[in-house]
């Protein structure tokens, strides 16, 4: 070997060692930039958080129909029975017609106890700020990812017991209790309705009929899988009292017209002992005032005075005598009102003498 070779056979070992280096240290970076990728892809797409953040956008989005079909959101009655709720409970808010806004969403919170995750959300609904926090569990694997499923659904049953109305609407969806109750037709205008919705979700209750209205209550649900209480009292619109105030006047006159002591089926009269000698007279001095007041569905004129005026001549029955006689006979008046299926008012005026 000459001394050129000799010399520059170490030179080739330090070559090839540093080469050899370079890349052991280009493999290591590959692998660190292949595991940070795995990690930040996992984090993004299949990590617990990625699975209710995907739920969530599907809200927010208005998808509701696809929010159901995640694992774990969809249930059923043995489900709602097993958890003490309303087996029964309509599915009819579960659409985009009863979606409110759901912004702001931002997870603030990634717990994970073995195979289940705690995943605690921040975020605006309707206007109102929230916070909720889902449990998902493993359910299987993607490949070589794990799959989530919602271990306890996020959705809620609204529990609602609207006074002075069949009809209402909740986030502007119009609804009737006849339609969501489980007795159709014969649904108690006076029992609580029970309605499966999404967690987190702003529902606002509100009845704008032409017999009653409400500026309406609104409710967080923010809570998976628990009941949330709302009950809302319809008042009477101002055009529905006046109906109802007409009623009672045209009622009121009507009985007026009647030439008796005792007109048949109203709230006043007159008892004589001795005999009239002219046919009565009567007139409505002071119309009641009346007001409405709810009764389930229905509605009832609470008790109000008023006062009619008799006109009648009397004839003694112990010497003949007749005197005429003009007094003022004071009486209450009440009601009923019933609504019937297709909107019109039934009112039955009633009433009791005072003397």
């Amino acid at each position: 070997m000459t001394e050129d070779a000799k010399q520059a056979e170490p030179r080739r070992h330090r070559h090839l060692a540093r080469d050899l280096v370079l890349i052991s240290l280009s493999c290591v970076l590959l692998l660190g930039a292949l595991g940070a990728g795995a990690v930040t892809v996992y984090r993004q797409f299949y990590s617990p958080t990625a699975f209710v953040q995907h739920y969530l956008d599907l809200l927010a989005h208005g998808r509701a129909a696809d929010a159901l079909t995640i694992a774990g959101v969809a249930v059923d009655s043995t489900d709602l029975d097993a958890a003490g709720l309303d087996p029964d409970a309509s599915d009819a808010l579960l659409r985009r017609a009863a979606l409110a806004s759901l912004d702001d969403i931002e997870i603030t919170e990634e717990r994970v106890e073995g195979d289940t995750a705690f995943v605690t959300v921040d975020y605006t609904a309707g206007g109102y700020p929230g916070r909720t926090t889902f449990e998902v569990a493993r359910d299987g694997m993607i490949g070589v990812v794990p799959a989530w499923r919602f271990a306890t659904s996020p959705l809620a049953v609204l529990d609602l017991t609207v006074q002075g109305s069949m009809a209402f609407d909740v986030n502007g969806f119009e609804l009737d209790k006849r339609q969501v109750s489980p007795e159709g037709v014969d649904a108690d205008p006076r029992a609580p309705l029970s309605m499966l919705v999404f967690s987190p979700g702003a529902y606002a209750v509100s009845v704008d009929t032409a017999v009653s209205a409400t500026p309406g209550v609104a409710v967080l649900s923010d809570s998976p899988f628990t009941d949330v209480a709302v009950e809302v009292q319809a008042e009477p619109t101002d055009e529905f009292v006046a109906v109802v105030q007409d009623r009672v006047s045209e009622f009121l006159s009507s009985c007026a017209t009647q030439q008796v002591l005792q007109p048949t089926g109203c709230p006043f009269g007159y008892f004589v002992e001795d005999r009239i000698a002219s046919l009565p007279a009567w007139e409505i001095t002071d119309q009641p005032r009346v007001s409405v007041r709810a009764d389930g569905a229905d509605w009832k004129i609470p008790s109000t005075e008023g006062v009619a005026r008799i006109s009648v001549q009397i004839q003694s029955l112990f010497d003949g005598t007749i005197r005429e006689v003009v007094e003022e006979v004071p009486f209450v008046v009440t009601g009923a009102i019933s609504i019937l299926p297709d909107g019109a008012a039934s009112i039955q005026v009633t009433g009791v003498d005072t003397r």
